[in-house]
């Protein structure tokens, strides 16, 4: 594999598991150190030591900006600087909006729209002096198009959205580029147990975490340097539309 992110150092939140942990693997695959970033500790610890010395954990609540500030000084110290942000650690929740608890809503802002502005704000300074700088935040398929019961995930998915176009051009003029990721459904622990029916989506099928780590590689690597507040969907056609429920079958006959 062409080592296209060799000298790069990236933090990834929410990156013990899931997701956030195969970014991790792809960016150390690609040349990069890493820091995962995340509340499990046991799994982040472990899944570092398994990287080798190319990465490194740290604890990371996303919603207290005194633990941002800290896991950014230690990838800094640790690794010399920091190039990519990715902003990955999320939760998801559903409700009817009428029964949704008001507790639960606050959370999921705190987490999904608070914690990714945190981590910008926190990073600007040795992004800045990156002069190369990265910033990748996992929005969703919910960032372009509405889905039942899942009010605030919803609202933080859009939120997402529109935080990376303002700060795309707060930050360009510092050569720090700002782009989005709207996975569709993702096969993940977080998926586990979720009825999914992929039967009216283009491709008809879930994706893979491999597949969105593809698309993080790319953004954090010099092969994206023209590209800025955009948004770059992996999800098998999701927000296209709909197909007939029998596309896939009769494409097979």
């Amino acid at each position: 594999m062409n080592k296209r992110l060799t000298g790069k150092v990236a933090l990834i939140t929410g990156a013990a598991q899931g997701m956030g942990a195969s970014h991790a693997q792809r960016l150390v695959a690609e040349g990069a150190r890493v820091v995962i970033a995340d509340l499990n500790d046991d799994a982040g610890s472990a899944l570092a030591q398994e990287m080798g010395p190319e990465a490194h954990y740290t604890h990371l609540d996303v919603t207290d900006y005194d633990q941002w500030t800290a896991a950014v000084a230690m990838t800094t110290d640790h690794f010399g600087s920091l190039d990519v942000l990715v902003n990955n650690a999320g939760i998801v929740n559903f409700s009817p909006l009428a029964d949704f608890p008001i507790e639960l809503w606050d959370k999921t802002l705190a987490i999904n729209l608070t914690g990714v502005f945190y981590g910008i704000r926190a990073a600007f300074e040795p992004m800045k002096a990156s002069g190369r700088a990265s910033i990748i935040n996992i929005s969703s398929v919910a960032g372009l198009m509405g889905l039942e019961f899942m009010p605030a995930y919803n609202a933080t998915k859009f939120g997402v959205r529109g935080l990376t176009k303002g700060a795309a051009l707060d930050l360009g003029r510092f050569n720090i580029r700002v782009n989005s990721i709207h996975p569709g459904t993702i096969l993940t622990p977080m998926t586990d147990g979720l009825p999914i029916d992929q039967s009216r989506v283009a491709l008809g099928r879930a994706g893979s975490a491999e597949e969105v780590s593809a698309m993080v590689a790319y953004l954090a690597s010099d092969e994206s340097s023209f590209s800025t507040g955009a948004e770059f969907v992996v999800d098998g056609g999701q927000s296209v539309g709909t197909t007939s429920s029998n596309a896939h079958t009769a494409t097979h006959q």
